[in-house]
C-alpha cells in the first residue's frame, strides 16, 4: 500500500490501492539508475587516484582521505537519514539525495586543491547516504513480499555492475578524458532520475509522520561510527586501537540513551526483540568483513608475485562482480518462493569454500585457479546479498523501512573498513613497514595464508548466524516497538 500524504496536515494520511506496475518500475528504475552511480564512482575513484595526487601533489595520507571521507560520511548519515525518511517521506529523501550527489559531483569536475577535493567526497558521501537509505526501502515499499526479492536482487545486479565497471570504464576515462570525466558522467544521470521521478512518480510513503527526529541520538551515532570505521582504517596503530576503544564506548552510549527516549533514531528492539533482522544484519557484517578486502589482495598478488599489470589484473579479477551480477538477480527471485536465510546461507556456505583455497595461493598458482576460486566466491556473493537484503526489509514493519534500509548499508560500510583494517594488521605484523620487493615475497604470501584463514574462520561463522536467525518475519507479524505508535497500519 502506498501512504498518499495530505500536506494540510501532520497526521493526515489517506491509503490509496497498492503501486500500479507502472509505478513499481518507475521505483525500481529510479533505484537501478542511483544504485549505478555510486558504486561506479567510488571504484573509478579508486583507480584515478594516482592521477588526482600528482596533480595536486598530494601524500598517501592525503590521498587516501579522498577514499575514506566519502566512506566516513556515508556511514555517519545512512541510519539518520532513514529515519528522517520514514518521517517525512522517503520519495522526498531520495530526490534530495540525488540532487546533492549529482551537485557534489560537478562541483569536483571545478575544485583546484587537494581540500577542496576531500569536501566534495564528503558532500558526496551525503548524497549517497541520503540515497542508500532510501532506495531500497521504496522498493520495499512499493513490491509485495511475493515480488520483492527478484526486484532487490535486479537492485543490487545494478550495484554489482558499477563495482565491476567502475575500475574498466574509470581507468580509460581517466586516461583519455581526465579523472574529472569521472565524476561529470553522474550529472546526467542524476538529472535523468530527478526528472524520471519528478515527472511520473506521484506516490510518497512516509509512516513515521507523527515521530520527532532523534537529532541528539543521531549525533552519538555518527561520532561513534565514525571512530569505528576509522578506527579500522588505521589498524594496527595504536590511534586506530584508541578509536576503535572510543567507538565501542560511544555505541554502548547510544544504545542506553536510544532505549530512554520515546521517538528513536534507531528503535533498539529491533536489534534486541527482532532475532532475524538482527542476525540478518549481523550476516551482513561478516560477509562484507570476509570479502571486501579479497579484490585488494588478489590484485596485489597479481602485480606482484605474478608479474602482471595494472589493466591485466583488473581484467582476471572481474570474474568475481561478474558472476555476482548473473547470480544475483536469479538469487532474489528464488528468495520469494524459497526461505531467503536458505539460499543466503548457501551463499555464505560457497563463499568460506571459496575462501578457504586462497589460503593455498603461491607463487606458481595457474591463473586458472584463481579464476575458478574468483567465479565461486561471486556465485556465493550473489546467492548471499539480494535474499539477505530481502530478509533484513521483509522482518520489519513498513515504518521501519528506511531505518532497516540505513542499517544494511551502514553494515556494508563497517564490514568493509574492517575487512581492510584486518589485512593491513596482518601485512604490518608480517611483513612490516617495508615496500613489497621480491624479497620480501615469501612473508606477503604468508600474510595472505593468514588473512585468507581468518576470512574463512569469519565465513564460517557467518554461516552460522544466518542459518540460526530463523524464518523472515511477515511484516503484519512484526515486533512490537515505540516508534510510530500512532500511524495507522
Amino acid at each position: 500500500m502506498i501512504k498518499k500524504i495530505n500536506d494540510h496536515g501532520p497526521s493526515v494520511e489517506n491509503t490509496v490501492p497498492a503501486s500500479h506496475a507502472t509505478e513499481k518500475q518507475i521505483v525500481l528504475m529510479s533505484a537501478i539508475l542511483a544504485g549505478f552511480i555510486t558504486p561506479f564512482d567510488g571504484s573509478a575513484v579508486n583507480i584515478a587516484l594516482p592521477t588526482m595526487g600528482a596533480e595536486f601533489h598530494m601524500n598517501a595520507i592525503s590521498l587516501s582521505w579522498v577514499t575514506t571521507a566519502y566512506l566516513l560520511s556515508s556511514a555517519m548519515f545512512l541510519v539518520p537519514f532513514g529515519k528522517i525518511a520514514d518521517i517525512y517521506g522517503r520519495k522526498k529523501v531520495f530526490l534530495y539525495g540525488i540532487a546533492v550527489f549529482s551537485l557534489a559531483s560537478l562541483s569536483m569536475t571545478m575544485v583546484g586543491s587537494a581540500e577542496m577535493l576531500i569536501v566534495g567526497r564528503v558532500l558526496q558521501g551525503l548524497g549517497s547516504a541520503m540515497i542508500f537509505g532510501t532506495g531500497i526501502a521504496m522498493i520495499t515499499s512499493v513490491y509485495p513480499p511475493g515480488e520483492r526479492g527478484k526486484a532487490l536482487g535486479i537492485y543490487v545486479t545494478a550495484v554489482y555492475i558499477g563495482l565491476s565497471t567502475g575500475p574498466f570504464l574509470g581507468g580509460i576515462m581517466t586516461q583519455y578524458l581526465g579523472w574529472r570525466s569521472i565524476f561529470l558522467v553522474n550529472v546526467p544521470i542524476g538529472l535523468a532520475t530527478i526528472l524520471l521521478i519528478l515527472w511520473k512518480l506521484k506516490g510518497e510513503w512516509a509512516e513515521c509522520r507523527e515521530d520527532r527526529f532523534d537529532l541528539k541520538g543521531s549525533m552519538i551515532y555518527g561520532a561513534a561510527v565514525v571512530s569505528l570505521m576509522y578506527g579500522f582504517s588505521v589498524l594496527p596503530d595504536i590511534k586506530g586501537v584508541s578509536l576503535i576503544i572510543t567507538g565501542i564506548i560511544g555505541t554502548i552510549i547510544f544504545i542506553l540513551y536510544e532505549m530512554r527516549i520515546p521517538s528513536p533514531v534507531l528503535d533498539i528492539s529491533l536489534m534486541t526483540k527482532n532475532r532475524v533482522f538482527a542476525l540478518s544484519n549481523l550476516s551482513a557484517l561478516i560477509n562484507y568483513s570476509a570479502t571486501y578486502a579479497v579484490t585488494f589482495l588478489l590484485s596485489l598478488d597479481l602485480q606482484y608475485t605474478k608479474g602482471f599489470t595494472p589493466e591485466h589484473a583488473g581484467f582476471i579479477l572481474m570474474a568475481q562482480p561478474v558472476f555476482q551480477a548473473m547470480v544475483s538477480p536469479l538469487a532474489g527471485k528464488m528468495s520469494d518462493s524459497i526461505e531467503p536465510r536458505l539460499i543466503a546461507s548457501a551463499g555464505m556456505a560457497l563463499t568460506a569454500i571459496g575462501l578457504f583455497f586462497l589460503i593455498f595461493l603461491s607463487e606458481t598458482t595457474s591463473i586458472w585457479y584463481m579464476v575458478a576460486i574468483l567465479v565461486v566466491l561471486g556465485i556465493g556473493f550473489g546467492l548471499f546479498s539480494s535474499p539477505n537484503t530481502n530478509v533484513i526489509m521483509s522482518s520489519v514493519d513498513r515504518r521501519f523501512y528506511g531505518v532497516a534500509s540505513g542499517m544494511n548499508g551502514t553494515m556494508r560500510l563497517l564490514g568493509q573498513m574492517f575487512s581492510m583494517g584486518v589485512a593491513m594488521m596482518v601485512f604490518a605484523v608480517v611483513v612490516g613497514p617495508v615496500e613489497i620487493t621480491p624479497e620480501y615475497y615469501p612473508q606477503f604470501l604468508t600474510s595472505l595464508h593468514y588473512v585468507f584463514m581468518l576470512f574463512t574462520v569469519f565465513c564460517i561463522v557467518g554461516v552460522f548466524a544466518s542459518f540460526v536467525r530463523g524464518r523472515t518475519i511477515p511484516p503484519e507479524r512484526s515486533y512490537p516497538t515505540r516508534s510510530c505508535q500512532n500511524t495507522e497500519r
